[in-house]
């Protein structure tokens, strides 16, 4: 499998390559040298407590890559493939995420080597609290912020942030009160339960967020690409949360959704899909299998099973890979057929198939963009949380809209200016905003 970290340098060096320029060449090497490793790497063994009374140690890392344009963020994610290298990329593409949108953060990254699926509702909160207690001292609404990933959850996060609480008042002068709880506690951790300090509208951000940013590429390829959105397929990759809020999102702005999957599989209606009653589908049965649903019935005469491999090169306008990396490769890359690809995974696409998509002509729109408005509301929580505010999810829906609109601006420039692809334009403006500064 391609390594993601190497992938992520790779991604650095092709963006270098147009910022290495005039008599600046030098001293912006020495700054792209520093972008290479991260700052700080975080190792915790910590014990669990299991339902049969025995304790079992976990694996977990925290890796805060750059700190130059504020505090480290980024998610935690629970997965039985957690590695090092994964978490070090995840890290990187943070911070170049944050820069794209302009967001005063920088990038970090956590994760847990475990498979929440054959955990206990306990279990999982055993897990959470244990691995705050291994890294709270590292992290702070100044310092570190963490959020929600792959397998977590505002209600893991609630866990999260009580523990921190606990363990800050137990371990310093802190005395915590209903003046200072909002700064010095709830901003430590994004994407919490909205009665818990959460913000309106961070659910479904990342589904919203890709959503304003395809609408707003597809307006800049005009003649490239047919815009009658009713007349658009679409296919999805990853029926989790961010999966299915884009799915649902762009199916109530006429867009046809003929395909999703989960990690076990899934289906495909080619007249278009349900997508609301193919997950309720989906949590009645507890699989994707036979949930082919329109017009809120589910009939098997509706669609067929297809794999994730038979869905990423299935004949659609739109592809959407919304669960984990490495999902587009050199070997599949050839048979894709969709004019436009929008990542909403981190890394879906190796190197090898990004040259051979560019080649065929598909429109990439790279993850650190078509994915940042998760963290982009994470970020508007993190200062209603240090203002002690809240904001109406129109107002949160329109900040976001407008983050996003102007980031896909800068990017596409970028992309005219360079004559490069999406990828290559969104790193150069975000290590050209890090280099600033740094």
């Amino acid at each position: 499998m391609s390594n993601p970290f190497n992938n992520a340098m790779e991604q650095l060096a092709k963006a270098a390559r147009y910022l290495e320029v005039g008599n600046e060449r030098l001293e912006v090497g020495k700054k792209i040298e520093l972008l290479k490793q991260p700052e700080r790497i975080i190792q915790v063994y910590f014990p669990v407590k299991m339902d049969n009374g025995q304790v079992k140690i976990f694996e977990g890392y925290r890796v805060q890559f750059n700190s130059t344009l504020g505090p480290y963020k980024g998610g935690i994610r629970f997965h039985p493939q957690v590695s090092m290298d994964e978490v070090k990329a995840l890290s990187f593409w943070m911070m170049v995420k944050c820069a794209v949108v302009d967001l005063p953060l920088g990038g970090g990254k956590g994760g847990v080597v475990v498979d929440p699926k054959v955990l206990s509702e306990k279990e999982l909160e055993n897990l959470s609290r244990g691995y705050m207690r291994g890294i709270w001292r590292d992290i702070g609404p100044l310092v570190d912020v963490p959020a929600p990933d792959v397998n977590t959850n505002p209600k893991i996060m609630a866990w999260m942030v009580d523990e921190y609480k606990k363990l800050k008042t137990q371990n310093s002068k802190l005395k915590i009160t209903k003046k200072n709880e909002g700064p010095e506690i709830l901003a430590t951790i994004t994407g919490k339960p909205v009665d818990k300090g959460g913000s309106q509208g961070r659910t479904e951000a990342t589904g919203m967020g890709g959503m304003y940013v395809l609408l707003a590429t597809l307006a800049k390829l005009n003649s490239k690409l047919k815009t009658q959105n009713s007349k658009l397929t679409v296919a999805i990759e990853g029926f989790g949360n961010v999966g299915y809020f884009i799915a649902k999102l762009l199916s109530e702005n006429g867009f046809k959704v003929v395909a999703v999957s989960d990690s076990r599989g899934g289906v495909y209606v080619k007249e278009g899909l349900d997508v609301e009653a193919t997950m309720e589908c989906k949590k009645k049965k507890g699989v994707l299998g036979g949930c082919y649903c329109r017009g809120g019935v589910c009939d098997l005469s509706y669609g067929k099973t297809v794999t994730n491999k038979e869905l990423l090169e299935l004949p659609v306008d739109i592809l959407i890979p919304a669960a984990l990396e490495n999902q587009i490769t050199k070997e599949n890359a050839p048979r894709i057929k969709a004019q436009v690809v929008l990542e909403m995974a981190n890394g879906p696409t190796t190197p090898e198939a990004d040259e051979i998509l560019h080649k065929k002509g598909i429109v990439v729109v790279p993850d650190i963009l078509a994915n940042a408005g998760g963290v982009t509301v994470s970020y508007f929580e993190w200062v209603q949380n240090r203002r002690n505010e809240r904001w109406e999810v129109g107002d949160v829906n329109k900040k976001l809209k407008q983050v996003m609109d102007k980031a896909v601006d800068e990017v596409w420039r970028s992309k005219e200016k360079h004559k490069v692809t999406l990828r290559v334009a969104a790193f150069i403006v975000a290590i050209g905003r890090v280099l600033a500064k740094m």
